[in-house]
């Protein structure tokens, strides 16, 4: 017998042999005439369902199943980012993902990608574009499918079309500033009428505005921030429905390296994400510097801890940010960051 069984078994002989106290002796002792009364089954209390309450034995067939699934619960890989699912593992639904990055800085261009990536696996997808008109956005989305300039060969469009048409891709008909309410109403319209797996929303900004001012007096716009990113997370338990999230960042030094706690509003969105995704651009030779190294870095990973920085390379003709090198280890960074781009790969 392997000796962390042999271990094991001698460990639950003690723990049986050990006279815990009786748990109804427990509850007596701190009864109060407004406590609910318990029904005693075998000597041991049984929980009362309708207290938020579990015990181990209520959860013991899904603690086995992380175990046994543990790969299937990686979620689903991408196919043109493998360094990022090195990294994350997967996308998995009901998860928060906060993505952050200097404006222009190619937010939109890589989020456009990686949704069309999981998009053309099956992963049913609902975008929220209040910054990039529907129309932009998916000009950019067919040229990252097609893998080329369409407009280069017009002929093509009509083929590219009719195959991008077969995916589970939706869009929110919004543009500019929204209110959190009809945001809302309508993620839930799209997961109950479509099944919906994966919401883009970029970006929270939009979501601010003058909805505070209006129907929230006195109240102020990280209070409010704070409302919009709890309403998301407990969206995507709820639905079981991956977010991800675009925030600005706070103002900075122009080259100056991101953080968590660059992203505008702070605390919330830190502990509310279950990964947060900082596209950093390295300015080399000074920050008027036309030369540069643009990455992505993985500061929080919820799943298995597992952070890094990702080396991104554009292709302007297919507007793609596709991966060709491997991950890199935070420990690496000022190596990597030594190389540079030149400055026409600087997009939105």
């Amino acid at each position: 017998m392997p000796s962390f069984l042999t271990q094991g078994s001698s460990l639950l002989s003690r723990v049986t042999r050990t006279n815990f106290p009786k748990t109804n002796a427990i509850v007596n002792s701190r009864k109060k005439a407004s406590a609910p009364s318990t029904t005693i089954l075998n000597g041991v209390d049984s929980l009362d369902r309708s207290v938020p309450i579990v015990d181990f034995g209520s959860l013991r067939k899904s603690v086995f199943r992380e175990f046994v699934d543990h790969e299937s619960l990686k979620g689903i890989s991408w196919k043109r980012f493998p360094a990022l699912t090195k990294i994350l593992k997967g996308h998995r639904e009901g998860e928060l993902t906060v993505m952050s990055g200097p404006t222009g800085s190619g937010k939109t261009t890589f989020l456009s990608e990686a949704s069309l990536d999981l998009c053309m696996q099956g992963v049913r997808t609902l975008w929220g574009s209040f910054e990039v008109k529907n129309v932009r956005l998916l000009k950019m989305m067919m040229t990252q499918f097609a893998k080329m300039k369409i407009q280069d060969d017009l002929e093509s469009f009509d083929i590219v079309a009719d195959a991008f048409s077969t995916l589970p891709m939706f869009f929110m008909d919004f543009h500019g500033e929204q209110s959190l309410s009809s945001v809302l109403d309508t993620m839930s319209h799209a997961v109950a009428q479509h099944d919906i797996n994966h919401i883009l929303i970029d970006n929270l900004q939009f979501m601010i505005g003058n909805e505070c001012n209006k129907h929230l007096a006195g109240m102020n716009r990280f209070d409010y921030q704070d409302i919009i990113v709890g309403s998301m997370r407990k969206f995507a338990t709820q639905h079981n429905c991956h977010i991800t999230l675009v925030i600005h960042p706070k103002k900075t030094s122009a080259g100056e390296e991101l953080t968590n706690n660059s992203i505008f509003g702070g605390a919330k969105a830190i502990q509310e994400a279950d990964n947060i995704i900082l596209l950093q651009v390295k300015y080399l030779n000074g920050n008027n510097s036309l030369k540069f190294r643009k990455f992505l870095q993985v500061t929080k990973n919820r799943f298995d801890g597992d952070l890094g920085i990702i080396p991104l390379q554009f292709d302007k003709q297919a507007l793609s940010f596709g991966v060709t090198m491997p991950s890199v280890p935070n420990a690496l960074r000022s190596e990597f960051a030594s190389t540079a781009f030149s400055h026409h790969d600087l997009i939105r």
